[in-house]
């Protein structure tokens, strides 16, 4: 759904209401439309009947938690950018799972700032862009720039925005080792030495989704690099 003033509108799903303003008011100050709702079943009806561009979801929500809400809306074909706010660092790899493709994360206590300029990287990386028809093949993998698309052995792969972007700049490049850090300045839109572990994880569920023909390579004690694996 897009906001009147053109950003778009972001559901926040968070059952802290001191929370809940302050990010409201720092996403309305930055051009974007807000909705908030207080649990995840709330957040989940939402989600389906507003249409976000994106959603900034707590983990620890009444009725349903964050993680069951996202699983949900990407298995009824939702693939709205997902930002979790999560209490603790040991929940990043739960929250990030393979299984949900969310998109990104902060750590409670977060800054509203960072926040704001991470909804904005996310909807950079899934919004329409012109792009050649640029066609990169590794093995059983192909990817297509122009249409945003990933074959493997001829089959389509559903990838996130994130994901896709993340395989398009490391195929781009082929042999060309990327630092974690590197990666997340690109792709992500941001550099933090702190944020490096969401690289692994998007590393990781590429690799479950394209299988053991992945053109990633682990490059030990340095970061990674596309082609062959």
């Amino acid at each position: 759904m897009v906001a009147e003033d053109g950003r778009g509108l972001v559901l926040v799903v968070e059952d802290d209401p001191a929370i809940a303003d302050l990010v409201g008011r720092y996403l309305r100050r930055d051009g974007f439309g807000v909705h908030v709702e207080r649990d995840g079943p709330g957040g989940l009806a939402a989600a389906g009947r507003l249409g976000p561009v994106a959603v900034v979801l707590d983990v620890g929500l009444p009725g349903l938690d964050g993680v069951e809400v996202c699983r949900r809306l990407r298995a009824a074909g939702d693939h709205v950018p997902v930002l979790f706010v999560t209490a603790r660092d040991d929940e990043v790899d739960r929250v990030l799972g393979l299984e949900l493709g969310a998109d990104d994360y902060v750590t409670k206590p977060f800054s509203p700032r960072e926040l704001v300029a991470r909804v904005r990287a996310v909807l950079r990386r899934g919004a329409p862009r012109p792009a050649p028809d640029v066609e990169l093949a590794v093995g059983p993998v192909v990817l297509r720039a122009g249409s945003r698309r990933v074959l493997v052995d001829g089959r389509e792969v559903a990838l996130t925005a994130t994901e896709f972007d993340l395989l398009a700049h490391l195929l781009a490049a082929p042999d060309r080792v990327f630092t974690r850090e590197q990666l997340l300045g690109a792709v992500w839109g941001y550099a933090s030495s702190a944020g490096t572990r969401t690289v692994d994880v998007h590393v990781a569920q590429l690799r479950a989704k394209l299988g053991p023909g992945a053109p990633i390579r682990t490059v030990r004690g340095v970061g990674y690099a596309g082609g062959a694996p």
